[in-house]
């Protein structure tokens, strides 16, 4: 029996998130479908995040344990072999039994991906939110640097268990644009429940004019009694990596340069 570390990259638009639901399409209830196939016999898949209905993923990790008695190389081919085509497993390799991708975890990285297009563009806004006219990105990178370091996320999300507290630590934001694209890219040590999408929405208000910059200090000042934006459309948002300390297993980084996801 060994503990293997998988990378996924998923098209999250017809899952209902990662998280197995009874009766609905999940990541992982895919997953576990074609690991069971494989004999494995555990029930449920830690991951290093738990992705919302219609967030996509290109380094998504999770960790099963198996005993398989061939080459890791054969075990990937038969992995993706059975999983459907909107995920894929990106690399497999073994790890210490201690391995757990969430809380070994060190960081995780998600983008936020801007269209700026009068006119529509299906192919895009499927991994993309369409916003025109362009904002400002002056402004949102402005508020960008309000959001680094360690602070009371509380306005931005919900922790992931009722009473856990809302303190993390953001130790990069910051909105990039090349032609007709912006790129928010954020790392985090963990994230609240909706924390990337709800930040996007309210740096969209400030962008587009209809919320004053200087509003951005009430939410992290007085979490969570002030009102932070909507969150944003959950198609923009990728799972980029999740990164672990360097002699437990190098983090997986994936070029997004030329991809969809």
């Amino acid at each position: 029996m060994a503990r293997y570390h998988a990378t996924l990259a998923y098209d999250g638009t017809v899952f209902d998130g990662f998280q197995i639901q009874p009766g609905r399409r999940t990541v992982e209830g895919e997953v576990q479908s074609a690991l069971r196939n494989l004999g494995w016999q555990g029930r449920t898949l830690p991951s290093g995040g738990r992705t919302d209905a219609g967030v996509h993923a290109a380094g998504q990790v999770i960790a099963f344990d198996l005993a398989w008695r061939h080459p890791t190389e054969e075990l990937h081919r038969a992995f993706n072999a059975g999983l459907p085509a909107d995920i894929g497993c990106r690399g497999l390799k073994v790890v210490p039994a201690d391995f757990h991708p969430r809380y070994s975890a060190i960081r995780r990285c998600y983008r936020y991906r801007l269209i700026l297009s009068e006119w529509p563009d299906p192919l895009e806004e499927r991994f993309a939110l369409r916003v025109w006219p362009a904002p400002d990105e002056t402004v949102m990178n402005a508020a960008a640097e309000l959001i680094r370091g360690k602070r009371d996320f509380g306005a931005f999300g919900t922790a992931p268990r009722k009473g856990s507290h809302t303190v993390r630590t953001v130790l990069w934001a910051e909105w990039t644009q090349a032609e007709d694209r912006m790129d928010f890219r954020i790392e985090a040590d963990a994230f609240l429940f909706r924390m990337v999408r709800i930040i996007v929405g309210t740096m969209l208000q400030t962008g587009s004019g209809r919320r004053p910059p200087e509003d951005w200090h009430l939410p992290l000042r007085t979490p969570p009694e002030a009102k932070a934006g909507p969150a944003a459309p959950a198609q923009g948002l990728c799972l980029v990596r999740v990164e672990y300390p360097e002699p437990l297993i190098p983090g997986v980084e994936t070029d997004l340069e030329g991809s969809t996801g």
